[in-house]
């Protein structure tokens, strides 16, 4: 006698509950596997910023160099604007910026008389004279920003044009009215025409 095939929709159900209980072994086996033998931590941090050194306290050289800066709003060449400032945390060291780039800088005084701000990372240099500054990258060796004036810097520039003016009048001897007309012996740097390398501009 045959023995009749069981309903298609019952052998259905049976292989789905057949395979659901499989499934579930195989999950539970791979879940005791996992908490026998967890995954090691990835070995590859994030590395750790560096620790940057504190500043060294300023030298009375440094104050100095500090009181000759001109502070406040420069106007420079193609519209571009400077600003240089006392930090508020750290005596005889000023902050300058440029554009969205900023620098705290150490205020050095050349052997010429020019003042110059040197980056504490060593990315940018200012040089200040009597008639104008400049701002240069240290890595490239070119100039970011050129012929900056400081409000101080046009008080100087006129004093000297009315020098010039009354030693001409005068009739004095062309030695005299370059020396009159002249800026300030401690306010002198030669700069190299463009384009200048950092070694020049910052003269020592």
């Amino acid at each position: 006698m045959t023995t009749p095939l069981p309903a298609l929709p019952v052998l259905l159900r049976a292989t789905a509950v057949a395979a659901l209980c499989t499934f579930g072994a195989v999950a539970a086996n791979a879940a005791a596997e996992k908490a026998k033998h967890p995954v090691a931590k990835s070995a590859h941090k994030a590395p750790a910023k560096p620790v940057e050194a504190p500043l060294a306290e300023a030298t009375p050289e440094q104050q100095r160099a500090a009181e000759e800066v001109f502070y406040g709003a420069y106007q420079c060449e193609f519209n571009q604007t400077l600003d240089i400032e006392k930090n508020p945390q750290h005596a005889s060291y000023v902050n300058v910026k440029a554009g969205k780039s900023a620098w705290l800088m150490k205020p050095v005084l050349s052997s010429t008389g020019a003042v110059r701000l040197e980056d504490v990372k060593g990315e940018a240099l200012m040089v200040q004279i009597a008639s104008k500054s400049m701002l240069l990258n240290v890595k490239t060796a070119r100039r970011i920003v050129d012929d900056c004036v400081s409000p101080k810097q046009r008080e100087l520039i006129a004093a000297a044009k009315l020098a010039r003016a009354a030693a001409e009048a005068s009739g004095a001897p062309p030695e005299t009215r370059l020396l009159s007309g002249s800026a300030p012996a401690t306010a002198t740097v030669a700069v190299a025409p463009r384009p200048a390398s950092v070694a020049s501009a910052a003269a020592e």
